[in-house]
């Protein structure tokens, strides 16, 4: 449906990967819950896959996405994100 389908990954703090639950990922893509409209060209679609407009800035995205979810307790202090576009 969009443009560019991107891989959300959280890395932990040995350095693994794991692909973020499509759970987490919708909870975040809800409007309603982020108030930024810049994030209305998204669109989850499995786990660790989101498909984005062009307009949505990755850097923005990632800070955003982190955000939202330490707060929901879904990252740890010592998580971090990391999203990639996908050829």
């Amino acid at each position: 449906m969009f443009a560019r389908k991107l891989r959300i990954e959280r890395m932990d703090a040995a350095g693994e990967r794991h692909v973020c639950p499509l759970k987490w990922i919708d909870n975040f893509a809800m409007r309603n819950f982020t108030n930024d409209k810049v994030f209305d060209d998204t669109l989850p679609v499995s786990d660790g896959l989101l498909e984005a407009g062009h307009r949505v800035p990755l850097d923005q995205l990632r800070s955003a996405m982190e955000e939202w979810f330490r707060r929901k307790g879904y990252l740890k202090a010592d998580e971090y994100l990391e999203i990639n576009e996908l050829s």
